[in-house]
């Protein structure tokens, strides 16, 4: 079996806000667009995509990120069977293919049945849910309209020939139209799989704590964390490699590694410093001590000063992630955009002057730098003393020296920006048809941002202009979910505007 029919057609209205900006196909379920762990699961296939409802952003979206073959047709009619009919038309004869739906999360051990789809072999499958409930089920042969657990219909069909598709309307409902057809179905268990086809499903889910390319377990008191691609490998061997570091300046502001291959550290009892409801007096003693840690790791060692990682980590990696998504995201062509009703500059047509204020920021020297210490990185133990966490072990093409101003305005990035009720997707964007609206959840520090300043001794007008080049740069590194791509790009505009 070499192709895959997907129904991403619909409009996921019962996802409720998930899908005010964008296919359902395209929400986030453990870190991944729903689709794309299809695209995982069967990564050598060929993938036949059925869009409608906010097509031009799938389409758009998949070219971005979309790492399988695939080709993506727009649905006519409507109902299940939508779009159907032209899907199979790019499907050759005699082909065994799998037409599946967008909503189902399948399990890593499903398996296609033995035999399925070689010569001489003319049996269909149906999947049959087992764990979650299905408004159409099969009994004994039969398709029934009636809500099943054990024998539901789930979205999930195994032809081994388009043919016994032949005469299917553009519109209506598949299910039903198989119902009058006479065809035999084997079963297939479905046990396992899971289904976000609607909201309060998808609001039980666990909060994901890590990207796409690495995964966190528990192991007793012991946290593991593993690489699951290339990206991840890299990024696990610049961490360990901090910590060694770190472990010989100040062993208390760290965990305790246990191990390097793979990364093995003590699981911390607390919470991150976000998740933390404190008083004035209580946020600036901890911003004093945190500010004092990261102080003492600048302050460990030096090293020259490279203009070109400077230009890297500010410039040209932000310019490079924008350049990715500019057809991707609404309004990136119009040379403004008005964002929380204020006329904001659009750093595609003003890419030059950006260029040129982030020159300007000079550096004598390199420190050893955390790079990536946002609230999310910085955890309080239960005795009340601050550790960090995921540090990004590298500054342009630096190993684990950098610019210390770098430290400073990603720490600016969660006390004023709120980074981390946005990376917890707790946020609204409404894109409308003039401009868009973007409320971020608040971890309530910006009451320390004067505070942040004399404690740091950095300058306002350097940590702004870095604070609106982060959030631009994060864009394509939340790839992840668009609503994220198009948030961090309007929120680093928004910013941005008051300093061009």
């Amino acid at each position: 079996m070499d192709y895959i029919i997907v129904q991403a057609g619909g409009k996921g209205t019962r996802l409720g806000y998930l899908t005010r900006n964008k296919p359902k196909a395209l929400v986030p379920v453990e870190n991944l667009p729903m689709l794309f762990h299809l695209f995982r699961k069967y990564h050598d296939k060929k993938f036949i995509v059925i869009a409608d409802y906010h097509k031009e952003t799938l389409r758009e979206y998949l070219h971005c990120f979309a790492d399988v073959k695939y080709q993506v047709v727009d649905a006519t009619g409507t109902g299940t069977c939508s779009g159907i009919r032209q899907a199979l038309e790019l499907i050759p004869e005699q082909e065994p293919f799998l037409l599946v739906w967008s909503d189902l999360i399948l399990p890593e051990g499903l398996e296609l049945p033995e035999g399925y789809g070689q010569a001489g072999k003319r049996q269909d499958y149906i999947g049959i849910s087992k764990t979650f409930p299905c408004r159409w089920s099969y009994v004994d042969g039969e398709f029934l309209e009636k809500k099943s657990y054990e024998h539901g219909v789930a979205g999930f069909f195994l032809f081994t020939d388009k043919s016994k598709l032949s005469g299917l309307p553009e519109s209506g409902e598949l299910v039903r139209w198989m119902q009058v057809q006479g065809l035999s179905y084997e079963e297939i268990s479905l046990a396992g799989t899971k289904e976000f086809g609607i909201l309060e499903e998808y609001e039980k889910l666990a909060e994901e704590k890590c990207r796409p390319f690495n995964r966190i377990f528990k192991k007793g008191e012991i946290l593991v964390k593993t690489a699951v691609d290339e990206q991840g490998k890299k990024l696990a061997e610049r961490e360990c490699n901090w910590y060694d570091k770190a472990l010989g300046i100040d062993s208390k502001i760290i965990p305790h590694i246990y191990a390097t291959n793979p990364l093995e550290m003590e699981y911390i009892h607390g919470k991150n410093i976000y998740e933390c409801r404190l008083n004035y007096e209580e946020k600036r003693a901890i911003l004093g001590e945190l500010v004092a840690a990261l102080q003492k790791l600048h302050k460990s060692g030096q090293a020259a000063a490279d203009s070109f990682s400077m230009k890297e980590a500010y410039y040209n990696k932000t310019i490079c992630r924008l350049d990715k998504i500019r057809d991707l995201v609404p309004f990136a062509q119009e040379k403004t955009i008005k964002i929380n009703g204020k006329e904001c500059r659009n750093v595609y047509f003003h890419k030059r002057e950006l260029e040129r204020k982030l020159e300007r920021l000079t550096c004598h020297s390199f420190c050893f730098i955390h790079g990536d210490c946002t609230f999310s990185n910085i955890m309080l133990r239960e005795d009340g003393t601050t550790v960090l966490i995921d540090p990004r072990g590298y500054f342009g093409f630096t190993e684990l020296y950098g610019d210390e101003r770098y430290d400073w305005a990603k720490l600016y990035y969660s006390i004023v920006g709120n980074y981390d009720r946005f990376n917890r997707k707790e946020f609204c964007l409404d894109i409308g048809e003039d401009g868009v609206g973007l409320e971020i959840n608040s971890n309530h520090w910006e009451d320390m941002e004067q505070e942040f300043f004399k404690l740091t001794g950095t300058l306002p007008e350097e940590m702004k202009l870095l604070h609106a080049v982060i959030w631009l740069s994060l864009t394509t590194y939340a790839w992840q979910d668009y609503d994220s791509i198009c948030g961090a790009f309007y929120n680093g505009l928004y910013y941005l505007e008051d300093l061009l």
